[in-house]
Parts: structure tokens; C-alpha cells; sequence
């Protein structure tokens, strides 16, 4: 782990050497280049919020940031997350100095958002990158939703910019009592500690994902800020590295305030901390220790953590530690230092031994430094034939079996044989929930085929379809599952992505599918007619990912589709097939929806059939068009250079004046800019246009001089061509 407090590297502003403290030594600090882009991103946003859009300087930060994060995605990184805190980022498992006033503006800004973290994905580009910080940019009180309670639309925006929100809805801040009376043992003063354990609860429940509390509304509200609450939602969450970033950036700040904190307060978030940790599942913790850093940043947490928490939570800590750093600690000790720290001497108070036993633990740590001298396959057989897990529910087998169903079946596979017994402990496992158990067992035999039977099992036991039907999907075992099946999989995930509502796991259910690449491609195809409207998008979407299309599949049905965003998808995949382009063209061309507009305008920019060219000039005229697509439709109308064409360009650009009948600009607008330009590109030369070019030279707007000049700069003087 680190301290959060750490100072900033040596590329980022610093605080007054008054009130930051110094470095410590083996305490994680951000390199340079996750440094520079932070720093880069913050300056930009303060620009964007400075300069108007138009403003030169706004590219020229814009680019910076986009050099910073395409040299972050130059080796084997395909994403990165930015967790955010009220004044910190938490990236990569470090969290930056909250006195960095650079980087507190960053965190901030993002908070205002209501956003709890960012995710930048490999292959974003530089127009997407721009319009994703200048609506960061934008104050929230100002815009109509914050980013982070808009999270569904800005994805379609910006599919490489991934905004995850951070709600308050559940959440009731621990105020003094106005009455003036002390705070109950269970409640803790409005300060550092308290503003700490919020923030910690706010961050677990991003996405809301503990199961309701009886008792309505009040009683949710009441125990959102518990513990058990609070742990079950960790637990739970659908794994996010995201959102991970966030939770190890507040259990970093919460184990230095542990080592420091002294009085009521303090001991609130000791007892709640110690009862948060008592109650996650170890792999959660053992994840967020690996996220913490390097070995010598974890035993510091560990220390930090060690002076206020309870002995139970301490051991805790150690065995997911020790998991962690791939380390061994004797059960039988850990099992002594626990009884040892509930027995108290004769005569003394319990709390007493604890001095005693934090030291043992803290010299446990300290020292913790050689390798576990025996090879790895004979300890994980030492470890897994001494383990004892009670079974929770009677086991009816068919025969007797005095052995653990765990155990049974690793002999079986070691040594090749299969038999009734065998095949009960599988049933065993499967019915109270153990299938990771038995999927772990397959990874680990020694050969595929001494494995096969076990996985034959689960393939007949539909153990996928059991996991995809449960009310909390644990992603990771089912991405397990569905990478061993392979391709064989995709009717399963297809037919749980038809029922499922959130659009996160849908979205998590196509990427294995997208792994497979060609091989689920008719499997796709099959079920998009049936699916509803919303479902039907994201796959005729995931088919435009996979490498080619199914043989005999064609999308031209779905043109037809009373949802707009259907009909784009299979607009941009007809679009794939040139036999298909300029029927397509015309098609998305007539479409009520701008967005399939858009899509129509985007293909036409490189070759227009001459009857599209004649739809955008009506829908135009007719004010059918936004004034975006009316500018690309105006520069599209320019691939006929006849004097047809010229007199309508002309129509955007000048108009008479009643008393002297003389012609004049019109004001600027983004069409009449986009008319004079094509206008001055394409007509030079001609008389009707040479007046107008003149006109544009002696306006008073710098904007329509400035689009002649950088017109004759970019374009060489050619005659017009009548076609």
C-alpha cells in the first residue's frame, strides 16, 4: 500500500514545504508519465474553461494530452482507470498528494461530475479525446445533467472515454447533533475520519450493489453507512479496475488516519473499519492488498492499519497479505495469536495484551522476507490435503464417503479413476455451490486429459447457464468457464444477454463474444431478428466488430426499424459491402433520425451518387437538417462544380439590399462559412464568385476573411468545371 498523503513526483506542482510532508522511503510514488498526463489533463480542462472552443490554444492543449496518453498506450496497456476521491486521484494503486493543488483541481472537477471514476481505452482519438474534456470542462451547474447521471448517453459519444458515476441517493451524512449533545458510541464527529469513512461507503456503492433492506427507503438510508453494508457491496460489485482504484484509494488515507487519529472519533473508525474487514471475502481483500503497490508498501499499510484495528481484522489483514506476496504463515500460529489476543493475563484488562500482540504482528511483517522453501506443487498438495471446510448441508451420496468431496476428486484425477463416488462429491460441490472449485481443479491436473472427466461434468450439468441465471453474476468465474468452452458458448451468453437489463453486463457478455471473432458470427446473426429494439442495436453493433460478416447475412431488413439507432447500426453495415453503398447512401440520406443522417452524410463526404446530392439540396432547402448536417451536406453538394451548384452556394452567401438593389454578405453562419468556402475553393475565376470572394475579402468579420485566406492557402486557383 501507499500513503496518500505521499509527496508528488518531481513533474507535478508541489505543495508549500510547510504542509506537505516529505517522501518516505518505499512509499510508491506515480512515475513520470502517469505524472505528466495528469498534470497535462488538468491544465487543459483549466483552459477549456477559460478560452472559448474556437480558441487556438485549446488545440494545442488538446493535443498535448492526446501525445501524453498515445505514449501510455505504447506497450501491453489497453486501458487506463482513474479513480477518483473528493481532492485525489488514485491511479495505477497510488494515490497523488491531496495538497497538490494541480491535481486536487483535476479531482474535484471530476467529483463535481458526480464522477467516481474514468477509464481511457486504447485506440481513442483525437476528436473524441476534445469533446469528451470539453464537456469536463464544463461547469455542471450549467450543463442539463453532471457527467457522471449521464453515463449511458456520453458512452454512445465517446466509446473509448468511459465515465463511471458515483451516486448520493442512499447515503446520509453523520452530522454534530444540533441539540449540542456528544456524539453516541456509534456515531462519529463530522471530521477527517468521518469525511473518510463517507467517502469510502459512497465509493462502494457506486453502482448500488448490495441487496435491498427491508423496511423501505428509511431503513436503506439508515444502514447504508454500515460496515456490513458497505463490505457486501465490494464484495459484490461487478470487478471494475475503476472502481477498485477508488476503494484502495480510501483504505490507503483510512490506514495512516489509523496510525495518527486519537479520540471518539478515531475509535468510530477503528471499530468500523475492523468490522468492514472482518467482513469482506478474502479474495476481495487479497486483490485490493495486490493493488496496493509492492511488498514494502503493504507492510506499511499493514502497520498503519495494525494501530487501530482490532486483533481479529489484524489477522485478517496478514493472511490476505500473505496470499498477496505469495507467502506462507503457519495456520496454527495465526490460530495461537488469535486465542493469545482473547486471553488476557490474570488480573489485567483484555485490551491490555493488545500492545503485545501488535508488536508480534509487526515483527511477524518486518522479518517477512524468505521464500516458502519447498517446491510449488508440493505445497499447494500439503496445503489442499490439510485443509477442512465444513459443509454447511447434509451430503447425500450415493455411496459412503468419508473423505472431502474436494479432496476425492484430486486423487481421482491425479490417478486416472472415475467412479460413483466420484461423480456424488462432484454433485456435492455442484449443489451447494462450489462449481469454481471443480473448475479450479481442471486448470490445475496435470494433464488435459486426466481433467476431462470433471470438465465433461459441468458441460453436462449446464453449470454456464446456472452461473448466468444467479442474481449476482460473477463475471470473472464466467469468463472462465466461457474461454475453456470457446465458441460452443455463445448460444448460452446470447440467450442471457436477450433477458438481462443492465447494459454493463451485456456490454462485458460481448466482449468474450467479440474474442471469438469469426466463429459466433452466424450465432449473432441468428438471434438479432427476434431481440428487442434495444439488444438488436448491440448486436448488429458486435457484428460491425467481428472481421466479416456471416455468409448470406444482409442488414437491409433492419432499415425498416421503428428505432432510429437500429437502423444506424445496419446502415454503417451495409456500408461494408460496395454493391451496397450508393442504395445505402440514399436510404440513410431520407431518414427522419439525424443520427442515421449523420451516418448517411459520413460515407457521401468520400463519393455521392448524383440523386443523393439532389435529396441533401431538398432537405436542405426545406430546413429538414440540424445546422451540422447542413454544413456537411453543403460541402458534399459541392462534388457537382456546375453553375446549378454555384447559384445555390451563392443563396447561403449573399443577399440585395431593397434601396440600392446591391448585393451584400450574409451574416456568417456555419453553413454561409461552409458555402463561401467551397464557393472560393471551386469558383475561382468565375465572375458571380469573384465578386463574392471580393465581398468576403473586405468584411469586417475576421472569421470570413480568415476562412478566404486559409481557402487560397490550402487551395490552388482552378477554373470551374461544368459537369
Amino acid at each position: 500500500m501507499t500513503n496518500p498523503s505521499q509527496a508528488a513526483p518531481p513533474s507535478t506542482p508541489t505543495a508549500p514545504p510547510s504542509s506537505a510532508p516529505a517522501a518516505k522511503p518505499g512509499v510508491a510514488t506515480l512515475s513520470r508519465e502517469l505524472a505528466d498526463f495528469l498534470v497535462e489533463l488538468s491544465i487543459t480542462l483549466n483552459k477549456h474553461a477559460i478560452y472559448p472552443q474556437s480558441h487556438p490554444l485549446l488545440d494545442v492543449a488538446v493535443d498535448g494530452v492526446a501525445n501524453r496518453l498515445a505514449m501510455l498506450f505504447v506497450g501491453d496497456r489497453d486501458s487506463l482507470s482513474i479513480g477518483v476521491a473528493r481532492r485525489q486521484l488514485i491511479i495505477e494503486g497510488v494515490a497523488t498528494d491531496p495538497l497538490n493543488p494541480v491535481l486536487k483541481e483535476l479531482a474535484q472537477r471530476l467529483h463535481n461530475h458526480h464522477v467516481g471514476a474514468v477509464k481511457f481505452v486504447r485506440g481513442i482519438g483525437r476528436d473524441e479525446l476534445a469533446q469528451a474534456l470539453a464537456a469536463l470542462a464544463t461547469d455542471p451547474v450549467r450543463a442539463e445533467k453532471p457527467i457522471g447521471h449521464d453515463t449511458e448517453r456520453v458512452g454512445e459519444l465517446w466509446p473509448h472515454v468511459r465515465f463511471f458515476p458515483l451516486t448520493y441517493d442512499r447515503l446520509q451524512l453523520i452530522e454534530d447533533d444540533p441539540s449540542g449533545e456528544p456524539p453516541s458510541a456509534d456515531q462519529m464527529a463530522a471530521g477527517r475520519a468521518t469525511q473518510l469513512w463517507i467517502g469510502l461507503a459512497r465509493a462502494a456503492l457506486v453502482s448500488d450493489t448490495s441487496e435491498p433492506v427491508r423496511g423501505g427507503e428509511e431503513a436503506d438510508e439508515s444502514t447504508a453507512l454500515e460496515p456490513a453494508t458497505v463490505a457486501r457491496a465490494i464484495d459484490e460489485h461487478q470487478r471494475e479496475e475503476a472502481y477498485d482504484q477508488v476503494i484502495v484509494g480510501y483504505l490507503l488515507q483510512i490506514g495512516e488516519e489509523l496510525r495518527t487519529a486519537e479520540g471518539p472519533e478515531a475509535a468510530g473508525l477503528q471499530r468500523r473499519v475492523s468490522r468492514l474487514v472482518g467482513s469482506l471475502k478474502e479474495s476481495t481483500l487479497e486483490r485490493l492488498l495486490e493493488m496496493g503497490g509492492d511488498k514494502a508498501q503493504r507492510r506499511k499499510f499493514l502497520l498503519d492499519a495494525s494501530q487501530g484495528v482490532t486483533i481479529e481484522a489484524v489477522i485478517d489483514l496478514v493472511k490476505a497479505a500473505s496470499a498477496a506476496e505469495g507467502q506462507t504463515v503457519s495456520h496454527s500460529m495465526l490460530r495461537m495469536l488469535s486465542k493469545l489476543a482473547h486471553h488476557p493475563s490474570s488480573g489485567g484488562h483484555r485490551a491490555k495484551t493488545d500492545p503485545t500482540i501488535r508488536d508480534v504482528m509487526r515483527r511477524l511483517v518486518d522479518d517477512w522476507t524468505l521464500d516458502d522453501p519447498n517446491p510449488e506443487a508440493y505445497r499447494q498438495a500439503l496445503e489442499t490435503m490439510s485443509s477442512r471446510r465444513a459443509t454447511t448441508e447434509s451430503s447425500s451420496y450415493a455411496l459412503p464417503i468419508e473423505c472431502e468431496p474436494e479432496r476425492m476428486i484430486q486423487i481421482a484425477i491425479e490417478i486416472g479413476a472415475m467412479g460413483p463416488q466420484v461423480r456424488a462429491a462432484m454433485v456435492e460441490l455442484v449443489k451447494v455451490g462450489r462449481a469454481d472449485t471443480l473448475l479450479d481443479l481442471v486448470e490445475r491436473a496435470p494433464t488435459s486429459e486426466a481433467a476431462t472427466p470433471v470438465w465433461d461434468f459441468l458441460v453436462e450439468q449446464r453449470v454456464l447457464d446456472a452461473l448466468l441465471g444467479q442474481p449476482r453474476i460473477d463475471i470473472p468465474l464466467v469468463t472462465r468457464f466461457v474461454r475453456r468452452m470457446g465458441p460452443e458458448a455463445a448460444p448460452t451468453l446470447l440467450s442471457a444477454a436477450l433477458v438481462f437489463d443492465d447494459a454493463k453486463t451485456r456490454s462485458q457478455f460481448y466482449d468474450l463474444l467479440q474474442s471469438f471473432g469469426d466463429h459466433v458470427a452466424e450465432a449473432i446473426s441468428a438471434r438479432i431478428p427476434g431481440a428487442p429494439p434495444a439488444v438488436k442495436r448491440e448486436l448488429l453493433a458486435l457484428l460491425g466488430r467481428l472481421p466479416t460478416l456471416p455468409p448470406g447475412f444482409s442488414a437491409r431488413a433492419f432499415l425498416d426499424s421503428e428505432e432510429p439507432l437500429v437502423r444506424r447500426e445496419a446502415v454503417r453495415l451495409l456500408f461494408r459491402s460496395p454493391s451496397d453503398r450508393d442504395e445505402t447512401i440514399m436510404s440513410a440520406l431520407s431518414d427522419p433520425d439525424d443520427r442515421v443522417v449523420f451516418a448517411g452524410l459520413t460515407a457521401a463526404q468520400e463519393r455521392c451518387p448524383p440523386a443523393g446530392i439532389q435529396l441533401i439540396r431538398q432537405r436542405v432547402d426545406h430546413g429538414e437538417l440540424d445546422s451540422q448536417l447542413r454544413t456537411m451536406g453543403i460541402r458534399i453538394v459541392a462534388q457537382q462544380r456546375t453553375p446549378d451548384a454555384l447559384q445555390w452556394f451563392l443563396g447561403f452567401v449573399l443577399t440585395e439590399t431593397h434601396w440600392v438593389r446591391k448585393p451584400r454578405l450574409l451574416p456568417s453562419t456555419p453553413e454561409m462559412l461552409a458555402a463561401l468556402s467551397v464557393i472560393a475553393a471551386n469558383w475561382r475565376g468565375d465572375p458571380a464568385a469573384d465578386s463574392v470572394i471580393k465581398l468576403a475579402e473586405q468584411s469586417r468579420d475576421p472569421e470570413v476573411r480568415g476562412k478566404i485566406a486559409r481557402t487560397r492557402t490550402n487551395n490552388p486557383l482552378t477554373p470551374p468545371k461544368n459537369e
